[in-house]
């Protein structure tokens, strides 16, 4: 497996940690970057990530046999109408978004009679910190890869993406584009937006600096993920607001459950159900960790 041309659409943490994982892989020896933000692109250029800057989605694509589009999911339609004509109708394209089904629908409508080519992937990877200085080669080993393709995805594109991102060290699940934003929705997008709101409740407060200072480890693990690239989160909570709105509901009624404990001074009732938490919370980790807490 080799390329002779890779193209990176956005030169942020993940599709710089892409392109770093692929060059020490072996099988990228000329990636060519674009990003929308010029200074980006130099510095992923200064760093080494990318080995050609250009100045145009169509510049970066043209001649490419992979090209991965790691932009907030948002951007999506646009970058995959400026794909679409520059794109060699046996490559790979491949996304890096956390939502899906918005991803598929952008497709149906912008990549024509190169549809044949898309793979939507979510590697399940990151940093509470953005931009390409940050940056790692290590960043997809041992994580998840969810694929999800699309009816029309061609077989040959999809068996490639799963091979490419198995040599990175991921290991792979395929979803449908509806089950992924569905489960998704409940082990990523909620625990953001409940971070977000916990550290904004906090802060709201009188005394909100002072709490916040007396915070130990726990409250500093739990709360880290309120640090992630507002933007990314914007369009990830909206493009998939059915699915989010949903586990926000499930939440409600759960914290409803402990409030209505506390409350009425039932001991019983929250040991019952903090013991249910626990041993939930114990035996995934004594099942994750087959795959070392992947």
């Amino acid at each position: 497996m080799k390329f002779e041309k890779v193209a990176l659409i956005g030169c942020g943490l993940m599709g710089g940690s892409f392109a770093l994982a692929a060059r020490r892989a072996g099988w990228a020896p000329h990636i060519v970057g674009y990003s929308a933000s010029e200074s980006s692109r130099q510095k992923a250029l200064s760093m080494g990530v990318i080995d050609q800057a250009v100045d145009s989605i169509e510049q970066a694509v043209q001649g490419a046999d992979l090209v991965l589009l790691a932009v907030p999911v948002k951007a999506t339609q646009a970058c995959f109408q400026a794909i679409a004509p520059a794109l060699k109708p046996d490559a790979l394209l491949m996304d890096v978004g956390s939502t899906k089904s918005d991803i598929v629908a952008s497709a149906l409508s912008t990549l024509g009679n190169k549809l044949a080519c898309f793979v939507p992937v979510h590697p399940i990877a990151g940093k509470e910190v953005a931009g390409v200085e940050h940056s790692d080669a290590d960043l997809y080993k041992d994580r998840a890869l969810i694929v999800t393709p699309m009816a029309s995805s061609g077989t040959p594109q999809v068996e490639l993406a799963k091979q490419i991102w198995q040599s990175l060290g991921s290991y792979i699940t395929e979803l449908t584009p509806a089950a992924h934003d569905a489960a998704f929705a409940a082990v990523s997008h909620l625990p953001h937006v409940l971070s977000y709101a916990i550290i904004r409740g906090i802060f709201q407060q009188h005394n909100g600096p002072d709490l916040i200072a007396l915070g130990g480890p726990g409250f500093r693990d739990f709360s880290r993920i309120a640090a992630s690239d507002p933007v990314v989160w914007r369009d990830i909570l909206t493009t998939n607001r059915d699915q989010v709105l949903l586990q926000i509901s499930h939440f409600k009624d759960a914290l409803n459950d402990f409030e209505k404990a506390i409350q009425d001074n039932e001991p019983q009732a929250l040991e019952d159900m903090i013991r249910q938490a626990s041993d939930l919370r114990f035996n995934w980790r004594m099942g994750a960790s087959q795959n070392s807490e992947k």
